[in-house]
């Protein structure tokens, strides 16, 4: 529950390495995802990835926290178990799973509403469909910050911690595995070995890292509104997990300055107005809240 209550729109010092900055010109640029409107429909990076390469938003916040060589996250991260548990909330809101209740006379907060399981249609992501079956046979239902508490088993309360989602990281990193971004080797650490992850397909994490700097540089519209939902989302859940760093260390100091007021501007927003506006996703909104309240 500290990871949640902790949380503050203050971003992470930039840990400055000069060695990477010339190399950031020679990356590819990618193509902006669109937010999918069926379904499942999940946007491609590229118009030619195939299927397998297409990442869920809880494979992204997990591909971007990952050392490339080593094959783990930081140890000193305690943000990212429940920045992952964010991420599959709203992906099961964009999938068209999830929904918040609706208002009644008097509107309630994005907090205090619940989470209301809209289909139960599978979505072919077990840890997906896991997290939607324990929300689907909840009653009575759950606010949004409760299921990241449930879902991460940071809760007191031992007839709850069946709700747990365990070894998500591991399973996520499977996944990447047969999706062919990430290998699979064992690391030795003196007193234990540990299963790692490096990565093997650095196109996909580079085109990752580019769609994040241009939404925040060239590509900036200065409306969350008019943004690809999912986008926003990541650089959201991204910053929960204190990974989002990661995304901008390659940048020239000019541009990481530019790029940091703008995430800023984002995390300055009040999630309850834009949770009203046309178009706006309650439950992405929701999730913001819960993270940066």
């Amino acid at each position: 529950m500290s990871s949640l209550t902790q949380r503050s729109s203050g971003l992470v010092q930039r840990r400055t390495e000069a060695s990477r900055n010339a190399a950031d010109k020679d990356r590819p640029s990618a193509e902006e995802d669109h937010e999918s409107r069926r379904g499942d429909e999940l946007e491609d990076d590229d118009t030619g990835d195939s299927k397998e390469t297409r990442l869920t938003l809880m494979e992204e916040v997990l591909l971007l926290g990952l050392k490339d060589r080593e094959g783990y996250t930081s140890f000193w991260n305690d943000c990212i178990s429940s920045g992952l548990r964010g991420c599959m909330l709203i992906e099961l809101a964009l999938r068209g799973r999830l929904q918040l209740e609706t208002c009644g006379m008097r509107r309630k907060g994005l907090l205090a509403r619940k989470v209301i399981c809209k289909s139960d249609a599978p979505t072919g992501d077990v840890l997906l469909d896991e997290a939607l079956k324990h929300i689907k046979d909840t009653q009575p239902p759950e606010s949004v910050q409760s299921w990241i508490e449930l879902l991460s088993g940071e809760t007191w309360n031992p007839l709850k911690l069946h709700y747990q989602l365990r070894n998500v990281r591991e399973r996520l990193a499977k996944n990447l595995v047969e999706k062919g971004v990430l290998t699979t080797e064992k690391q030795n650490f003196l007193l234990f070995d540990m299963t790692t992850h490096p990565l093997t397909n650095n196109n996909i994490k580079q085109r990752l890292i580019k769609r994040v700097q241009e939404a925040v540089l060239d590509k900036w519209v200065n409306d969350p509104q008019r943004m690809d939902k999912r986008l926003l989302a990541l650089i959201f859940l991204a910053h929960s997990s204190d990974v989002l760093e990661n995304a901008f260390a390659p940048l020239l100091d000019d541009q990481y300055d530019l790029a940091m007021k703008r995430v800023r501007q984002l995390l300055e927003l009040e999630p309850e107005g834009e949770s009203m506006k046309a178009n706006a996703n309650e439950l992405l909104w929701a999730v913001v809240a819960a993270f940066t309240k």
